[in-house]
């Protein structure tokens, strides 16, 4: 982790230029939106399981809270 901040640490402006230049190459533009479209699905995906793991482990500790409240 700490080498993949480093490395980015070491990335300017006409670095990112070159690599959008050369991804539009490579792609095109019609297939940038779609691969942007893909990586947002994926994003939302990620964060609505992250969400799901968050409230699977919250609800023990409510059911808990609840618990001993009715004693």
């Amino acid at each position: 982790m700490n080498n993949l901040l480093l490395i980015l640490g070491f990335i300017g402006t006409q670095e990112v230029i070159i690599i959008a230049i050369i991804i539009l190459l490579l792609f095109g533009g019609k297939k940038i939106p779609e691969l942007m479209r893909g990586i947002g699905k994926g994003v939302r995906s990620f964060k609505e399981g992250m969400d799901d793991v968050k409230n699977e482990m919250e609800k023990p500790i409510d059911q808990e809270k609840n618990g001993s409240e009715n004693k």
